[in-house]
């Protein structure tokens, strides 16, 4: 099983979070956010990855401090548990539906981080959530995964339905990126020899 699991803390938050990428979509999330609770629930389900998340954070200041650096802690755990990245796939897509929005992501786990974020979310906040930190989240994610991840809004106009979109997408992009080719499993998928 490719497993991580990090902890991390600071003066802002204290993370405990662990992953495992052959999972069945098992999630456990505790981030004193309802909403990012929700966003990470089907972000394990999507990608049948295995996540617990528990995050105190200073949500008394806001949510940022708590979204951005379970961002991170996600990022680092699928580093640590790609670990050399051999037989994967490398690549993956999906254009998801979710009702009136339209949602593409596309992913390189390329050992290069880079976001390119293009999600229109019309309003500032979904519930008591900042919506402005959805891409803090992927920023994050993105730098400390080495990842190429691109997300791109095609349709939408409801807030929740577009962030809930990116979020499975992405879940499912990175499942197909993260698979193990059998036939190709000893082997690095880059003609540098690493990711």
């Amino acid at each position: 099983m490719r497993d991580s699991k990090i902890v991390r803390k600071t003066a802002e938050t204290d993370i405990q979070l662990s992953l495992s990428l052959d999972g069945r979509g098992i999630s456990n999330i505790s981030t004193g956010c309802g909403f990012l609770d929700h966003m990470l629930t089907l972000f394990a389900k999507h990608g049948r990855f295995d996540l617990t998340v528990e995050c105190k954070g200073d949500t008394h200041v806001d949510d940022h401090h708590s979204a951005e650096d379970i961002g991170i802690c996600l990022g680092m755990a699928f580093t640590e548990a790609l670990g050399n990245g051999a037989g994967i796939a490398r690549y993956g897509n999906m254009m998801l539906p979710m009702d009136e929005a339209l949602i593409l992501s596309a992913v390189d786990i390329s050992g290069r981080g880079h976001l390119e974020f293009g999600l229109q979310i019309p309003t500032e906040k979904v519930g008591t959530f900042d919506t402005e930190l959805v891409e803090e989240f992927f920023i994050a994610f993105t730098r400390k995964s080495n990842i190429t991840l691109h997300i791109q809004q095609l349709a939408g106009k409801n807030s929740h339905h577009i962030i809930e979109g990116a979020f499975k997408a992405v879940a499912r992009s990175l499942k197909e990126a993260a698979a193990i080719q059998e036939a190709y499993r000893d082997e690095i998928p880059s003609t540098k020899g690493v990711l």
